[in-house]
Protein backbone atom coordinates (compact mmCIF):
# COMPACT_ATOMS: atom_id res chain seq x y z
CA UNK A 1 0.00 0.00 0.00
CA UNK A 2 1.38 3.40 -0.97
CA UNK A 3 1.33 6.31 1.48
CA UNK A 4 2.13 9.89 0.58
CA UNK A 5 2.56 12.72 3.01
CA UNK A 6 0.49 15.59 1.61
CA UNK A 7 0.23 18.22 4.35
CA UNK A 8 1.98 19.40 7.50
CA UNK A 9 -0.47 21.23 9.77
CA UNK A 10 0.82 23.56 12.49
CA UNK A 11 -1.30 24.69 15.44
CA UNK A 12 -1.62 28.46 15.61
CA UNK A 13 -3.17 31.38 17.46
CA UNK A 14 -3.52 33.32 14.17
CA UNK A 15 -3.34 31.09 11.07
CA UNK A 16 -3.44 33.88 8.42
CA UNK A 17 -0.62 35.78 10.11
CA UNK A 18 1.53 32.69 10.54
CA UNK A 19 0.85 31.65 6.93
CA UNK A 20 2.06 35.07 5.77
CA UNK A 21 5.29 34.62 7.76
CA UNK A 22 5.92 31.17 6.25
CA UNK A 23 5.14 32.55 2.80
CA UNK A 24 8.13 34.86 3.38
CA UNK A 25 10.20 31.86 4.53
CA UNK A 26 9.32 29.58 1.61
CA UNK A 27 8.16 31.78 -1.25
CA UNK A 28 5.13 29.48 -1.60
CA UNK A 29 1.69 30.75 -2.58
CA UNK A 30 -1.42 31.00 -0.38
CA UNK A 31 -3.91 28.25 -1.16
CA UNK A 32 -6.61 29.01 1.39
CA UNK A 33 -7.17 31.34 4.25
CA UNK A 34 -9.75 31.99 6.92
CA UNK A 35 -9.41 33.03 10.54
CA UNK A 36 -9.42 29.31 11.45
CA UNK A 37 -7.26 27.78 8.71
CA UNK A 38 -4.69 28.92 6.16
CA UNK A 39 -2.40 26.99 3.83
CA UNK A 40 0.48 27.42 1.40
CA UNK A 41 1.32 25.41 -1.71
CA UNK A 42 4.33 25.27 -3.95
CA UNK A 43 6.59 22.81 -2.15
CA UNK A 44 6.72 19.05 -1.74
CA UNK A 45 3.78 19.18 0.72
CA UNK A 46 1.09 21.68 1.67
CA UNK A 47 2.01 23.72 4.74
CA UNK A 48 -1.12 24.53 6.74
CA UNK A 49 -2.00 26.39 9.92
CA UNK A 50 -5.03 25.66 12.09
CA UNK A 51 -6.50 27.80 14.83
CA UNK A 52 -6.21 26.43 18.35
CA UNK A 53 -7.87 28.44 21.15
CA UNK A 54 -5.41 29.55 23.84
CA UNK A 55 -2.48 28.24 21.78
CA UNK A 56 0.84 28.22 23.67
CA UNK A 57 4.11 27.42 21.93
CA UNK A 58 6.61 25.08 23.53
CA UNK A 59 9.66 26.78 24.96
CA UNK A 60 13.18 26.56 23.58
CA UNK A 61 15.19 24.79 24.71
CA UNK A 62 12.49 22.64 26.20
CA UNK A 63 11.58 18.97 26.09
CA UNK A 64 8.01 20.08 25.28
CA UNK A 65 8.94 20.76 21.64
CA UNK A 66 6.92 18.33 19.53
CA UNK A 67 8.00 19.02 15.96
CA UNK A 68 10.10 21.45 13.99
CA UNK A 69 10.73 22.21 10.34
CA UNK A 70 14.13 22.31 8.60
CA UNK A 71 14.75 24.61 5.64
CA UNK A 72 17.80 24.20 3.42
CA UNK A 73 19.21 27.58 2.35
CA UNK A 74 22.14 28.71 0.21
CA UNK A 75 23.36 31.32 2.70
CA UNK A 76 22.40 30.74 6.33
CA UNK A 77 23.55 34.15 7.59
CA UNK A 78 21.59 36.00 4.89
CA UNK A 79 18.51 33.86 5.53
CA UNK A 80 18.72 34.55 9.27
CA UNK A 81 18.85 38.31 8.63
CA UNK A 82 15.91 38.13 6.19
CA UNK A 83 13.73 35.99 8.45
CA UNK A 84 14.47 37.99 11.59
CA UNK A 85 13.40 41.08 9.63
CA UNK A 86 10.20 39.18 8.72
CA UNK A 87 9.40 38.44 12.39
CA UNK A 88 11.49 35.41 13.42
CA UNK A 89 13.67 35.45 16.50
CA UNK A 90 17.04 33.78 17.01
CA UNK A 91 17.26 32.20 20.45
CA UNK A 92 20.53 32.42 22.35
CA UNK A 93 20.77 28.60 22.69
CA UNK A 94 22.20 27.34 19.38
CA UNK A 95 23.25 23.67 19.66
CA UNK A 96 23.98 23.12 15.96
CA UNK A 97 27.33 24.87 15.57
CA UNK A 98 27.84 25.32 11.83
CA UNK A 99 25.45 22.46 11.03
CA UNK A 100 22.18 24.37 11.60
CA UNK A 101 20.74 27.57 13.05
CA UNK A 102 17.64 27.53 15.23
CA UNK A 103 15.00 30.24 14.76
CA UNK A 104 11.51 30.69 16.18
CA UNK A 105 8.56 31.95 14.14
CA UNK A 106 6.40 34.81 15.48
CA UNK A 107 4.32 32.34 17.55
CA UNK A 108 7.34 30.53 18.99
CA UNK A 109 7.45 27.41 16.78
CA UNK A 110 11.03 26.28 16.33
CA UNK A 111 12.50 25.82 12.87
CA UNK A 112 16.04 25.35 11.60
CA UNK A 113 18.06 26.66 8.71
CA UNK A 114 20.61 24.24 7.31
CA UNK A 115 23.25 25.01 4.69
CA UNK A 116 22.45 23.68 1.23
CA UNK A 117 24.52 20.66 0.34
CA UNK A 118 27.31 21.40 -2.07
CA UNK A 119 28.20 18.90 -4.72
Amino acid sequence: MSRTLTTVVIDSAAPPTLAKFYQAVTGWEPASGTDDFASLTGGPVVLAFQYVPDYRAAGWPDNGKHIHLDFEVDDVAAAVRELVAAGATKPEFQPGGDDWTVLQDPEGHVFCLVPAATA
